[in-house]
């Protein structure tokens, strides 16, 4: 046999992991190319807006510009709000939205996946459900406020009804669109109704519940504000409104940056948890 023939595996092998480090240099540097742009692009709305302001081609009353709105949350940070420390204030909405959402969440995946498999419960359940995800949620945020008062409950409440529907129809979606042939299989091979919900539904649902998990935090959040807003005794809503009242439209603004930056550490911790529990996926497949 000669030495060509031999080494061929080799080369074949080499070949592969050459085409995998270079694949994993052009994700780097398409990865590194993708945040210098995004940074480039915050940079030229913020100094386009900076220099439309200072130029007075839109009013700084009530647009502010990016320099105040850094000045406000400075100062929030060294010296505190109105209302106390910005922590305490930022930890207050945030336990609001936390709480609503996981309450949400768990009644969303729980009814969903029960009504995806039980045909009865959603034909019974199924207009009502209709019905009240018709109903502007918002619009329950004074509702709440007058049964549960100036509290957490209220916010709560709303970032529940928020957070709700959403997972609901996702993990009811997920139950529906499990293989057949693997509940097929599952029953063939001895599995009672519960093992079969609980080992081949929901894992299979899984992926639907939390591309809805993403979604669903942002608007635990916006339950929380806006509860907040018409009436709290602390929290970053209540920061939005006491700016409104006097029109430090700053203040606006910097309760805004404070909120996106919490979105955005939230939406970075779901995406960790999902790429940890989904390991098996291609890198591609969720885009």
């Amino acid at each position: 046999m000669s030495p060509e023939v031999l080494s061929t595996p080799a080369v074949e092998t080499a070949k592969v992991a050459d085409r995998a480090q270079s694949r994993a240099q052009a994700a780097r540097r398409r990865k590194a190319v993708v945040n210098l742009a995004r940074v480039l692009v915050l940079v030229a709305v913020l100094g386009l807006w900076e220099g439309l302001s200072r130029a007075k081609a839109i009013d700084p009353f009530y647009f502010s510009m990016p320099t105040k709105i850094w000045d406000q949350i400075w100062t929030w940070v060294t010296h505190g709000t109105a209302l106390g420390s910005l922590g305490e204030q930022i930890w207050y909405t945030l336990f609001e939205a936390l709480l609503g959402w996981v309450i949400g969440v768990v009644a969303g995946v729980l009814l969903g996946i029960a009504l995806g498999r039980i045909r009865l419960l959603a034909e019974v359940f199924g207009p009502y459900i209709k019905v009240l995800n018709s109903i502007p949620r918002i619009v329950l945020a004074p509702i709440f406020l007058i049964w549960f008062g100036l509290g957490p409950s209220s916010k709560v409440a709303s970032a529940v009804v928020l957070v709700f529907f959403p997972v609901f129809f996702n993990a009811f979606q997920g139950a529906r669109e499990v293989d057949r042939n693997l509940v097929a299989n599952a029953r063939i091979l001895g599995a009672s109704d519960r093992r079969v919900t609980l080992q081949v539904v929901i894992p299979s649902a899984t992926s639907w519940i939390f591309t809805s998990l993403h979604v669903s935090f942002g608007f635990a959040l916006i339950g929380a504000i806006v509860g907040e807003y018409i009436g709290a005794t602390k929290g970053i809503g209540l920061l939005v409104s006491q700016s409104q009242n006097t029109f430090n439209s700053a203040g606006v603004y910097a309760a805004m940056v404070i909120l996106a930056v919490v979105a955005l550490v939230a939406e970075g911790l779901l995406t960790f948890a999902e790429r940890r529990i989904f390991r098996w996926k291609p890198a591609g497949s969720d885009s």
